[in-house]
């Protein structure tokens, strides 16, 4: 079932717009804003890992773009997740290269002991469907994964279509934007998840808790759907942002997310 003869005209507007937003990421923060903003309306999913190298020799690189706390690419095992990428780089092309969904069931995706060292590893964990697509690049030789977990239940063919649609838009914005420090000797691809979602220090002024809220608050979240979303009330949430206002010295959300954005970028 292909995704665009089952959009509308204003829909195929609304996709043409979200998806050309990917020639104006510039930071890491831009490239989660979008990741979790309007593109979940045609990819839906929680985290995204994208991983280039050489699959064959397993000697490959990743980045872990989700909303999801502690959920960072640095904070993840390497040694651990590697394999599991190469055999879906594996899976991928007996596929025929082209989108394939994995379904988990209430078990989750576990990585054995790597669930027990990593937010990511008890994060997969809760995920329940996954889709994988990728993107070989004859000229420069560094093949390319991209996998979406999602804690629903399973991707639709429609959305399994549109993994196929997006990801050229997807590997497009990722590769404008700077490696992470650990990466910075690679010749890979400039493929790098949001400087806020990879263990890079928060702005000293703030505390964790404050930090991830005011993320939510950047992806327009309200009080209480942020409080729905980290178990808390909605008058906690009130709360730790008239903290972050004190903090960053503004009077409003807008001004909180304009400063934490400008750091953000900064870093």
């Amino acid at each position: 079932m292909s995704l665009l003869p089952s959009l509308s005209t204003e829909d195929l507007h609304h996709y043409h717009r979200v998806v050309t937003h990917s020639v104006e990421v510039r930071s890491h923060f831009d490239m989660l804003i979008w990741l979790q903003g309007d593109m979940q309306k045609y990819l839906p999913h929680d985290i995204l890992i994208a991983a280039w190298g050489d699959f064959s020799s397993g000697h490959v690189q990743h980045d872990i773009i989700s909303a999801l706390s502690g959920v960072r690419s640095q904070a993840a095992h390497s040694e651990l997740l590697s394999p599991l990428l190469v055999n879906l780089f594996k899976r991928w092309g007996e596929f025929g290269k082209k989108p394939f969904s994995l379904n988990a069931g209430e078990s989750g995706f576990s990585l054995d002991e790597f669930s027990l060292k990593s937010a990511l590893g008890g994060a997969l964990l809760k995920m329940r469907s996954a889709t994988i697509h990728g993107i070989t690049d004859e000229r420069g030789s560094h093949d390319c994964l991209y996998v979406v977990f999602s804690a629903r239940s399973q991707f639709t063919d429609i959305e399994r279509n549109a993994m196929a649609m997006v990801l050229p838009y997807i590997d497009t914005a990722l590769r404008q934007v700077e490696h992470l420090p650990h990466q910075s000797g690679s010749a890979s691809p400039a493929l790098v998840s949001s400087a806020a979602e990879n263990n890079t220090p928060e702005p000293d002024v703030l505390t964790e808790r404050e930090a991830e809220i005011l993320k939510w608050v950047a992806l327009g979240k309200t009080n209480p759907e942020i409080g729905s979303i980290l178990d808390i009330s909605a008058f906690t949430v009130k709360n730790h942002m008239q903290r972050v206002f004190k903090k960053l010295d503004v009077s409003n959300r807008a001004q909180a997310v304009g400063k934490f954005r400008a750091w953000v970028n900064h870093v």
